[in-house]
């Protein structure tokens, strides 16, 4: 039987639904994902989770934002680097797109689906998104100057989340398993793609 919301005083029961919810996307994805399993995971009546949302996108729009900041976060941290070394900024956010894809998955899988989470209903989940967009814009502005454009930001974000949706969706994901093979790979992807749109490091370039 579940719990009364008031059996552990001070309980912050917001962040507990919260918790409860990412870690079911995880397990079921969104189909899995509904006000009364979350309420019976965490331990509570199944009104208590609507003293707090309104309904169940009401949730994964709370997710999604928080999604898309810590993303936003990653790829900033990632571009602190382009002050010193533009292909390390280039290699360093593609790992981290991809590392909190593979961190996250479930929420990960629902932040790109306006059909169970709209972004037009929740404005916070509208710039949560923007400002991630943001900070990929600044790394492609950043590399390649006057040159950046619309469609060159869409390649770099088709080769990580690509990549992402491979590993946690595709038989890539079989094919190598979390691990060193897994590492190696990331690796060797990456350091590609800034090749692809930098050309090779400075150290490959024969001398003349």
């Amino acid at each position: 039987m579940a719990t009364s919301t008031r059996a552990t005083p001070g309980r912050d029961l917001r962040q507990e639904i919260l918790h409860t919810a990412r870690a079911l996307l995880n397990d079921a994805g969104v189909s899995g994902l509904s006000m009364r399993e979350v309420a019976r995971r965490a331990g509570v009546t199944h009104q208590a989770p609507y003293h707090h949302f309104g309904d169940r996108e009401s949730i994964l729009a709370e997710l999604v934002a928080e999604g898309f900041h810590e993303l936003g976060r990653d790829l900033a941290q990632a571009n602190t680097l382009a002050a010193h070394d533009l292909r390390g900024a280039v290699i360093a956010s593609g790992r981290a797109y991809i590392d909190f894809a593979l961190r996250n998955p479930g929420v990960f899988r629902v932040m790109f689906r306006p059909e169970t989470c709209d972004p037009a209903r929740f404005p916070a989940v509208q710039a949560a998104g923007q400002a991630a967009q943001a900070t990929l814009i600044e790394l492609v502005s950043m590399v390649h100057g006057a040159q950046a454009s619309p469609a060159l930001c869409m390649v770099y974000w088709a080769h990580v989340h690509g990549m992402a949706s491979l590993l946690l969706d595709g038989s890539l994901g079989q094919e190598c398993p979390m691990g060193p093979l897994r590492d190696t790979l990331l690796d060797e992807v990456t350091q590609t793609f800034a090749t692809l749109v930098m050309g090779p490091p400075a150290s490959a370039h024969t001398p003349a």
